[in-house]
């Protein structure tokens, strides 16, 4: 293992009864919580912006309901409104299940972050996410009344703000698709030509498509990756069209997708057998890797568990940190968490017996 990579990590672990902190170097972790004990973490996000990161977590507390609560000192202390952070206006007689994604936007933005939420619609902050306005564009799409809930709820769960064109910001959904705002959201367009939706009468409609999550290279904005509901997909022309890059996975079925911080043409999934069954196939855990923007793919599994094994992990729970060798980390649904500090070729357990694990983010800290 290259034992060069020192510097301090915190993982971020949002899972079915609260968060959980790890700070650890690469293989000795110390892990605390639960913060926000007996909530939904479903979205984490560190925000690297500001001299000291900011955490910020969407819960859902099954008596409280959803918020954001945020914290400026490594989870020590959290803040968190007397008022709802995220509420949809009264006009539009919908009410917040939870919040699905929170993104920090552009570095030249430094106080603007996103919510992406259940049901599906759009938030924008300008206070460093403790309070948000409605997104009035997305929601007032003519396709949203055809939206229709996946297996996990209908959400807008992947939130991509241009790292350099003011106004735009890419989303996905389940089920929907992907659509992009070129104008600060007044106005979106659908953006899945290439995505196939194989359970509706025209294969490749024009939206509708079940995305399981998109990512995007800030130095190559223009390309795009895509899990789908069986498929995974490229975009070299900013979300416009798509192609398969599925040859070379043991299934076309998985719900993370994850871009390297640095290498543009590097990414990352974790394939699992589809449907019915969602969990990895021959019960290896495997982490898939592809440099070269999914014309080929390999598996990584040094130091993790080679049989037996029937975790899945969810579309947040796979992410890297923002080191210049990257940190790559995973959470599966049976509670453990895993590290690799050498971009994914050797692997070591960070966690275990935490509850179902929803969301993972990293950072160097």
């Amino acid at each position: 293992m290259d034992t060069s990579n020192t510097q301090q990590v915190l993982v971020a672990i949002g899972t079915r009864k609260g968060l959980f902190l790890a700070t650890g170097s690469g293989v000795d972790w110390e892990v605390t919580g639960p913060h926000h004990a007996m909530t939904d973490v479903y979205a984490v996000a560190i925000d690297t912006r500001r001299a000291t990161p900011r955490l910020l977590v969407g819960i859902t507390s099954e008596h409280w309901g959803p918020s954001v609560a945020v914290s400026d000192d490594l989870g020590r202390t959290w803040t968190e409104p007397d008022h709802a952070p995220v509420a949809f206006p009264t006009d539009t007689g919908a009410a917040l299940a939870r919040v699905w994604q929170l993104a920090p936007g552009p570095v030249d933005e430094p106080d603007v972050v996103y919510a992406g939420v259940e049901p599906s619609a759009l938030f924008r902050s300008e206070d460093g996410g403790l309070t948000y306005e409605f997104v009035r564009g997305l929601w007032d799409h003519p396709h949203r009344e055809h939206w229709m809930p996946g297996f996990g709820g209908q959400a807008v769960h992947s939130v991509l703000p241009h790292p350099r064109e003011a106004g735009r910001v890419t989303v996905a959904m389940s089920t929907g698709g992907v659509y992009v705002t070129e104008d600060g959201g007044r106005s979106f367009g659908a953006s899945n030509q290439g995505i196939s939706a194989y359970f509706m009468p025209d294969p490749y409609p024009e939206f509708g498509q079940c995305v399981h999550k998109i990512a995007q290279h800030p130095d190559r904005p223009e390309r795009f990756f895509a899990q789908n509901h069986h498929g995974v997909y490229r975009s070299d022309d900013g979300a416009r069209t798509w192609q398969s890059i599925a040859d070379g996975l043991p299934s076309d079925f998985g719900f993370p997708m994850v871009v390297h911080p640095h290498k543009p043409d590097t990414i990352y999934t974790f394939p699992l057998v589809a449907d019915a069954m969602r969990f990895p196939p021959d019960g290896r855990c495997r982490v898939y890797r592809s440099d070269d923007a999914g014309a080929t793919w390999r598996a990584l599994t040094e130091g993790l568990p080679s049989e037996g094994y029937w975790s899945a992990v969810m579309r947040d729970a796979l992410c890297v940190d923002n080191a210049q060798t990257a940190g790559v980390y995973f959470g599966t649904r049976c509670g453990e968490v895993y590290a690799s500090r050498d971009e994914g070729e050797h692997w070591t357990r960070v966690a275990a017996h935490l509850p179902d694990v929803f969301s993972v983010r990293a950072a160097v800290i």
